[in-house]
């Protein structure tokens, strides 16, 4: 039988089982939006990092409804899951960027499934007006709802560099706001990005433990076809991890994160047809099972377990 506390840290799967009983499986929806950082409002470029899907590449497409999307979501996953209890994560571009009526439309339809559990949001924390936060209160009393927040980084170097267009204060700004109506909040953090040392990831790391969060996606910086960072990687040719160093600085970044934040993601996965680097993380199964293997060791983590029992 499985121990859903194998991995040694607090792992999405082992929260999951714990509040719910059982693993939830993610559906990824679009709910048709844009982003100020492409409108023109902040930028037309968008991230530096961000494909033209705005990190929804694995999405369902935006021109069928959220039921649709839904049930299309679930034919995809029914080979390998085989539960009936989903999460819907609203992933491509920002996810709250679009009038409040709009919003509620969509979100309420995606939460009235009743196999749907959990309504997790994307978006920039510059992007959650007072009526957006009125609107994600009212949903949260009806289902539990989480919002992800892309920082990436404190460094304020790396984030002009990525464009990510705002400052840390609005971070904690939107991050105080959402957790004073009770929203789980999430964050994506990338790890890689160049000029970026090991001391500078983990002082990100640091930062995050001193603030109210209850969950961080650790993404490796993925380099994808259509980018302007694949065209700043084509001249300059910075260095990316290896799967066995990349290994190293996960498991540097764990032990290092305050015990009580769930751990969403370990790397992330890029489209196979729009990767250009690192091309290890192609083959998603391999790196969790071999990041897995690594993890087991006790050595790296000094024999202690990362997660609360």
């Amino acid at each position: 039988m499985k121990r859903w506390d194998e991995k040694r840290y607090y792992s999405l799967d082992y929260y999951l089982k714990k509040v719910y009983g059982k693993k939830l499986y993610k559906l990824s929806l679009n709910g048709g939006m844009t982003c100020p950082n492409r409108d023109g409002t902040l930028g037309n470029r968008g991230c530096i990092f961000c494909s033209e899907g705005g990190s929804g590449d694995f999405s369902a497409p935006s021109s069928i409804n959220i039921k649709e999307q839904i049930a299309y979501g679930k034919k995809l996953v029914e080979r390998k899951y085989k539960g009936n209890s989903y999460i819907a994560y609203f992933q491509a571009y920002t996810n709250t960027y679009a009038p409040v009526s709009y919003l509620e439309k969509i979100f309420i339809e995606a939460i009235e499934e009743p196999e749907i559990k959990i309504l997790s949001i994307a978006t920039r924390p510059d992007c959650l007006g007072e009526d957006v936060l009125q609107l994600l209160k009212k949903l949260n009393k009806i289902k539990p709802v989480w919002v992800e927040l892309g920082l990436q980084t404190i460094h304020e170097e790396s984030a002009a560099f990525i464009r990510r267009g705002y400052i840390l204060p609005v971070f904690e700004t939107a991050i105080k706001n959402l957790r004073d109506i009770g929203i789980t909040v999430i964050v994506h953090t990338i790890l890689g990005l160049p000029n970026e040392t090991e001391e500078m990831m983990l002082e990100t790391i640091s930062y995050l433990n001193q603030l109210d969060i209850q969950g961080i996606k650790l993404q490796l910086l993925h380099i994808l076809k259509g980018t302007d960072m694949a065209r700043f990687f084509k001249n300059q040719k910075f260095h990316l991890p290896t799967l066995d160093e990349y290994m190293v600085l996960l498991s540097r970044c764990i032990s290092s994160l305050r015990p009580d934040i769930v751990v969403h993601r370990l790397t992330g996965d890029g489209p196979k047809d729009l990767l250009i680097a690192p091309l290890w993380t192609a083959n998603k199964r391999f790196v969790l099972n071999s990041i897995q293997r690594y993890f087991k060791n006790e050595d790296i983590w000094q024999g202690k377990d990362y997660f609360p029992k």
